[in-house]
């Protein structure tokens, strides 16, 4: 296999691995001037041909962010029953405030 088979099947893996809408947590950016910080959570928008995972993180910044360089993981289930536990709080005290 020559390097650009390696390369766009290892692009395809993390497209699957990580198709859009994913949630993954950031546990440190490698060699970045200006990185998102350690511990941030984002949202997969796409990944590209060089296998670069495109996020845009809850603290508003988009970055892509290449594995190997960088260390991330998808959210565990637990902790994406937690995010859907706390958003469905939030509604719901926004329900409680007063209107005039």
């Amino acid at each position: 296999m020559n390097e650009y088979d390696r390369l766009h099947r290892q692009a395809q893996r993390y497209k699957e691995l990580y198709p859009e809408g994913t949630r993954i947590l950031l546990l440190h950016m490698g060699d970045d001037p200006r990185p998102v910080e350690d511990d941030m959570r984002g949202t997969v928008m796409f990944v590209d041909d060089t296998s670069t995972v495109h996020c845009k993180f809850d603290n508003g910044r988009q970055l892509g962010i290449i594995p190997g360089e960088d260390s991330f993981r998808k959210l565990t289930d637990e902790e994406l029953a937690e995010e859907q536990a706390d958003s469905e709080d939030m509604d719901e005290s926004e329900g409680f405030g007063m209107t005039m």
